[in-house]
């Protein structure tokens, strides 16, 4: 891909309706079509630049703050990838340094970091009912900054996964299809396999299932979600991806049973999650920081998960799919049996056939993050990316 490639993307662009300046990007359900499109657009036209050695700076200096209250690997990295490569220094909220560990308001430290940042990366997952609540709370508070004249600008909130989406990953995921099948509108009629599978932890978050059925039935394709029997996930989005997959065209299917949801399957993603009815009860005991309760659920739940060891990607199941060669997804880590577990998600040969395509899924993180800082700072992003391609800065200077 080339500068001429480039610069018909940006034309492109500059025909979506987009309402993303001094917005945030928390769920992908509350963009538009075309405010999704642009995402696309601006996250392939970031990474082209990059492979033609023009660098997408926007900023001399100026802060991006990184507020993770859960561990990461693959996100944290690529917020700090994606905020450098349009010229943001990163600086970490670490909340047990701050006086948010004396009680300081939401309010307050909202408006305390951002006298100076253009954006703020929050990931809160833990808390099922809170995470979005939280940097729902945030923006508003950076709302009321800017009203009131104490802040000079409006940072963009970005979610880096909350209770309810992670649209970065989501959109990655998406965006690496794109790419895979050859265009997002050749998506329309592939079935894509949102299925449960074991693993021998039992907290892992709602948010990445959610994200997928949430996103993929935007785009008219065939979804199947798969789970046992009581692994239900947030009613609520369900129901919105069944009505999204019926106005794009699309289908969803909601089965339980992993070869069921394989079957014919374009793609597959088993990915492991913990029930709804059971985060719902783990929110109280962590807020007690009751351990010895925590300890009583979890013993209870990997009871119950292991009853259900035979939900693995194996190679057999993939004969199911779509000539046999569905693609594999995962937001990584796995749990490859025999590897990083005894028994987990995926088989050791089925995931060692698609390592390389797992990693370049994950590779499209960093420009989709970044696209969703530049679209919520720019009014006129086709423009200003326009003029970055023609100042035409090296990345590279020697």
């Amino acid at each position: 891909m080339g500068i001429p490639e480039i610069k018909k993307m940006i034309a492109d662009l500059s025909s979506k309706k987009i309402g993303m300046f001094h917005k945030d990007f928390l769920l992908t359900w509350e963009k538009s079509a075309d405010e999704l499109q642009a995402t696309f657009l601006v996250a392939d036209i970031l990474r082209a630049m990059r492979v033609e050695n023009v660098s997408p700076r926007l900023w001399h200096s100026g802060i991006a703050v990184s507020n993770f209250r859960d561990n990461s690997t693959r996100t944290r990295f690529s917020y700090a990838s994606a905020c450098d490569l349009l010229g943001l220094y990163v600086q970490d909220l670490d909340e047990g340094k701050s006086q948010i560990a004396h009680g300081e308001t939401v309010r307050e430290t909202a408006n305390m970091i951002s006298f100076l940042s253009e954006a703020i990366g929050i990931r809160d997952d833990m808390y099922l009912g809170e995470g979005d609540k939280y940097q729902r709370e945030v923006a508003k508070s950076l709302d009321e900054g800017v009203a009131s004249g104490v802040l000079p600008d409006r940072p963009t909130v970005v979610n880096l996964q909350s209770d309810i989406d992670h649209p970065t990953q989501s959109m990655a995921d998406l965006l690496h299809l794109a790419h895979h099948f050859g265009g997002l509108d050749k998506l329309k009629g592939k079935k894509i396999a949102m299925t449960w599978a074991y693993s021998p932890s039992y907290g892992k978050p709602l948010s990445v299932p959610q994200g997928i059925i949430g996103l993929a039935s935007r785009f008219g394709m065939q979804v199947s979600l798969a789970h046992p029997e009581g692994y239900g996930l947030i009613p609520e989005v369900v129901e919105l991806s069944k009505k999204q997959a019926t106005t794009s065209g699309g289908s969803f299917q909601h089965v339980n049973s992993m070869e069921e949801a394989f079957q014919d399957a374009d793609i597959v993603y088993p990915k492991s999650w913990a029930p709804y009815h059971v985060m719902q009860q783990r929110v109280p005991l962590l807020h007690a920081n009751d351990q010895a309760g925590l300890k009583d659920l979890e013993k209870q739940c990997l009871a119950n998960n292991a009853k259900f060891l035979d939900w693995e990607c194996t190679e057999a199941k993939m004969k199911l799919t779509k000539g046999g060669k569905a693609l594999y997804m995962h937001c990584l880590p796995a749990d490859i049996t025999g590897v990083s577990c005894k028994a987990g998600e995926v088989a050791e040969s089925v995931f060692d056939r698609y390592r390389d395509d797992t990693y370049r899924e994950a590779s499209y993180k960093p420009y989709i993050i970044a696209a969703m800082i530049l679209l919520g700072k720019r009014q006129d992003p086709a423009a200003t990316l326009g003029q970055l391609l023609e100042r035409a800065h090296a990345r590279e200077i020697l």
